[in-house]
């Protein structure tokens, strides 16, 4: 195994727990406005529409920060009946293929999220918040779909490689047959 590799596969798993930092944040902080935007509509008789557009834009955030981390642990939506069976080569294979799709689309958000940041920035759109142009917000998007391409290529390397990435070992492995037969 190559020590660079280990190192790209190290740097990428910081950046993602760091991004999945952010996204906390960003849920705790998306549920104050949206619990402070709740009181002032109904108890106070104020709607404050800004509020509710920015819990909006922090969604958006904690999506595409949280993604990479999910897709390091190994999170991501899979079908766990097909792939808690695989063993040796097939599972290898298979995360290899999982990994690879996720890098392929990670790809593709990120060039169309460098293409809309681009267009928006060309065009000088503005948010209904003064001074917050609509480019700041459709930046989460490069930035999520990078990280989530780095964590992803990675991964795939160190599976080329022979190794195993990080939060890879497979818990329904150790569950004997009769407990997965039954769902538990």
């Amino acid at each position: 195994m190559r020590p660079a590799t280990h190192g790209i596969a190290r740097g990428a798993g910081l950046l993602s727990r760091i991004a999945a930092w952010i996204a906390g944040g960003a849920t705790l902080l998306c549920l104050t406005l949206v619990c402070v935007s709740v009181a002032a509509r109904y108890f106070a008789g104020t709607p404050l529409p800004v509020l509710d557009r920015c819990a909006g834009w922090l969604v958006i955030a904690i999506v595409m920060l949280a993604s990479p981390e999910a897709q390091r642990r190994f999170e991501h939506i899979g079908v766990d009946v097909l792939t808690g069976r695989l063993t040796g080569v097939a599972r290898r294979a298979s995360h290899l293929f999982g990994t690879l799709s996720v890098a392929l689309i990670a790809f593709l958000l990120l060039q169309s999220g460098l293409e809309t940041v681009a267009f928006s920035r060309m065009i000088g759109i503005m948010t209904e918040i003064e001074g917050v142009p609509v480019w700041w917000v459709q930046a989460l998007l490069p930035v999520g779909a990078f990280l989530l391409m780095l964590v992803a290529l990675s991964q795939a390397a160190l599976l080329i490689l022979g190794g195993e990435p990080d939060h890879l070992t497979d818990s329904t492995a150790e569950l004997p047959r009769d407990t997965l037969a039954r769902g538990e």
